[in-house]
């Protein structure tokens, strides 16, 4: 496949990611004051910090990729949704934040899936800077997935 057809591809993926990140740290203040549990409050605000070091590799991204225009990400918009819902009908604290990290790992999952296809779009399309940031990212959602998975483990009792 020629570069020239992947690259509106990748800009209107990047121009989504970017979307979804306002969205994203638009959520984050309301849902950090929702959290009880102290570690996965801990997790949430190094979330956020991550979260500002993915806006600022999709913006060097955009630039390579030769802008990403303006969209909007309907993805995240229901994510945030169901999280409200979510924490809006626990029964109590720990259903809250169990329900918190089920929420968050949906939205990491897009995040991966995301990530690891831009990766290999701009890799193909030779944007080896924007290859490079995305595998960072996906490195991190991933690692951030496996965090709440262990958060969620040691709320139930379930330590491994």
């Amino acid at each position: 496949m020629a570069t020239e057809q992947l690259k509106p591809l990748i800009q209107q993926g990047l121009a989504a990611l970017k979307a979804g990140g306002q969205i994203a740290a638009g959520a984050t203040a309301e849902i950090q004051n929702d959290v009880r549990n102290p570690q996965l409050k801990q997790a949430l605000e190094q979330g956020s910090q991550t979260s500002q070091q993915w806006t600022q590799r999709i913006e060097r991204a955009i630039q390579e990729a030769g802008g990403g225009g303006e969209a909007q990400n309907p993805i995240l918009e229901a994510h945030v949704e169901v999280s409200k819902k979510i924490r809006q009908q626990a029964p109590d604290d720990v259903s809250r934040d169990l329900g918190i990290i089920a929420a968050g790992q949906l939205a990491l999952h897009y995040w991966i899936a995301s990530f690891g296809t831009l990766r290999t779009y701009a890799g193909q399309a030779g944007l080896s800077q924007t290859e490079q940031e995305m595998q960072a990212c996906l490195d991190e959602a991933k690692q951030a997935d496996d965090q709440h998975t262990e958060i969620a483990e040691q709320i139930m009792g379930r330590t491994e």
